[in-house]
This record gives C-alpha cells, structure tokens and sequence, in this order.
C-alpha cells in the first residue's frame, strides 16, 4: 500500500525554497558589490559562500518539486532520493568555497591590506546575519515537519553562514573601532583571520552534511526509535499473531519503506490473515504519512519460529 506525500507539504517546501532562493540572490548582489568596494577579502569569501548558498537554494528548490512525484514505470520506489542527492551535491559545493576561501585568507594573511570603510563591511554583514537567521529557521521548521532533507541541508547553509557572518562582522568591527579609538592601529590582519575562520566552519557543516545525505543513500535502517515502535506495534497485536521477523527498513527523503514477516496462527484462513497484515500497513502508513508498509504473513510453527513475539 503506498501514499502519496500530502499535496500541501510539497507546496511549503516549494515556497521555503523560493523564499531562500531570493533571499540568497539580494545578499549575494550585496556582498559582491560592498566587499569589491572596500577590499574586504572576508566580505568577498562571504558572497562566494552565499553564491553557493545560492546555487544549494536552487539545487534545494529543484530537489523538492521533483522529489514528490508519484512512482512510475521507471523509479517504482519513486523519487524521495533525488532530496539526499541534492543534499550530497550541496556538501561538495561548501567543501569547493572553502578550499577558496582558505587559499585567499593564507594569501592575504601574508600580504595584509589595508580595508577602506570597514563599516560598510559591518553594516553588510550585520544585515546578513538577521535574515539568514530569520530564513533558516524557517527552513528548518519546514525541513523537518515535511521531513525534507533537501531543505534541513539547505538551513545548515544559512545557519553557518550567520555564525561565519557574526565572525566577520567582530573582524571588521574590531578594525573600525581600533581606527576610532587610535588612529594608525594596525589590526586589518584581522580580515583575513575572519575568512581563515569562515573557512573551517563551513567545512565543518560540510563534513556533517555529507553524512546526513549518505546515511539514506546508503539504505541505512530507520532510527531505533522508529524501529522500537513497528516492533511494540505488532508485539501488542492480539491472537492469532504470534509476532515476527526480516524487519528491513530504510528512507529516500521523507519517503519511508517497511517491509516485515509476520507470523500468525496456521490454523486461521488466507483470508483473515491478509486481513491482519493490511490492517497493520494502514497502522504503520498513518504512523508515518508517505510511507510504503509491506507485510507478508507466514504460518507460526513454534518449532521452527526464527524468534519470540514481537522480535
């Protein structure tokens, strides 16, 4: 028995991706033009990371409108991965940025520059952070509720960007205030120290991410918690189940696939056994709304059983 992912979850994570996709384009323009302006190398590594964050937004935004089409000749298990790959393609993306940026950072560490207007800096970076913020979380409530993995990848961006924004925003505030307080202070070194920092967290939140995306592409079981409630599920189930085996499980997106044997009384017809095990497809598939449930029914000899009830 299969269902469908709801027709309503799609349309969210379409309109949080967008939302993302545009909030990602008017920082990218800002940064750009800004970090060019003062010479800023942490601004510059900045909108290379929102460029990616751009292209994660698109891939993200791309990832969801085709991950909820129905099953078909030629994808049978339909196409909930096409969610984990993006996620996969998203990781490489940051690792590409911050292989950049921690080049540019060494490069500028040892030819320090001189940062013309380091607020316009801060006041860019600031304005970053609010709305990466404000746009992560959104994702994020979304990505999880609609268990998409295409936009919970997409939140880990903004949400490393914000922290690596904060980073730069300190940077070049530091260098503005020490111009302030004592004219000739040399601290634009702290610039690309700023950048050298963005590097390795953004790596960090690459590493993390690509292990999220291979868990499910390597059909990796669901979480314990989910498999203890399927084995408590059919462990409560009354006579004539006497309870199970060859419970395999594993998730494409937010698509999950269940399959189990389950063992019941010999003596009671074909009828009234398949009867059980569709009554238990519905009860695991309004469990977990767009999950395929498939349970086969073997005669319980006690002699013979591969396990106890509920195994």
């Amino acid at each position: 028995m299969t269902r469908r992912p709801l027709p309503d979850n799609r349309r969210r994570k379409t309109a949080a991706a967008l939302l993302s996709v545009a909030s990602n384009s008017a920082l990218v323009a800002l940064k750009v033009v800004v970090g060019l302006a003062i010479g800023s190398v942490s601004v510059i590594s900045e909108a290379i990371h929102s460029g990616l964050d751009l292209v994660a937004a698109i891939i993200a935004l791309l990832a969801v409108r085709h991950s909820g089409r129905p099953p078909d000749p030629r994808h049978p298990f339909g196409h909930g991965k096409i969610e984990n790959i993006s996620g996969a393609i998203e990781a490489l993306l940051i690792f590409l940025a911050a292989g950049w940026i921690l080049w540019e950072a060494v490069h500028k560490l040892r030819s320090p520059h001189q940062v013309a207007t380091p607020i316009w800096g801060v006041a860019v970076m600031a304005l970053s952070a609010v709305a990466n913020t404000l746009v992560s979380r959104l994702l994020l409530r979304v990505g999880r509720e609609t268990e998409s993995m295409a936009l919970q990848a997409d939140a880990v961006h903004l949400s490393t960007d914000v922290w690596t924004s904060l980073g730069v925003t300190g940077g070049l505030g530091l260098i503005w205030l020490g111009g302030l307080v004592r004219p000739g202070l040399d601290l634009h070194w702290l610039d690309p120290l700023a950048a050298l920092v963005v590097a390795l967290l953004i790596g960090r939140a690459a590493w993390r991410l690509t292990l999220e995306s291979a868990r499910d592409l390597l059909d990796e079981s669901l979480p314990p918690v989910e498999l203890a409630w399927i084995r408590d599920t059919v462990g409560a189930l009354p006579h004539p189940v006497q309870g199970m085996h060859d419970l395999r499980t594993r998730k494409a997106g937010a698509h999950r696939f269940i399959e189990l044997h389950l063992e019941v009384d010999g003596a009671i017809t074909v009828h009234a056994s398949h009867a059980i095990a569709d009554d238990l497809e519905r009860t695991v598939e309004a469990r977990f709304p767009g999950a395929q449930a498939l349970v086969h029914v073997d005669p319980f000899d006690d002699r013979i059983a591969p396990g106890g009830r509920g195994a």
